[in-house]
């Protein structure tokens, strides 16, 4: 069941064929869409891909912590992240809900 995933050669070829386009056309319009996916994310804080989720801009507050090697008390600083949140559309379709 362990298959390699998909890499973005292999992706770009599939949109390639079922759109009946060549590669390099492809290729741009996948770069486009994460040029605009990253964009939009920095400037509104998400960007929906209908269908499959959207990425949000979220902030983790400072926080204490522990060293793993010495147990010693540390102070996490806040910071902004990027998370990836999967429609329920997509989730339902790829792991169906229990009955």
């Amino acid at each position: 069941m362990a298959t390699k995933p998909m890499t973005k050669t292999q992706i770009i070829a599939e949109f390639a064929e079922s759109m009946q386009v060549p590669k390099k056309q492809a290729v741009q319009w996948f770069d486009a869409l994460a040029e605009v996916a990253v964009r939009e994310t920095k400037k509104t804080g998400q960007f929906i891909i209908p269908g499959i989720g959207k990425l949000v801009k979220s902030v983790r507050n400072a926080r204490k912590g522990r060293n793993p090697q010495t147990g010693e008390e540390i102070q996490i600083p806040k910071k902004t992240v990027v998370k990836f949140r999967v429609a329920k559309a997509c989730k339902d379709s790829v792991v169906p809900p229990k009955k």
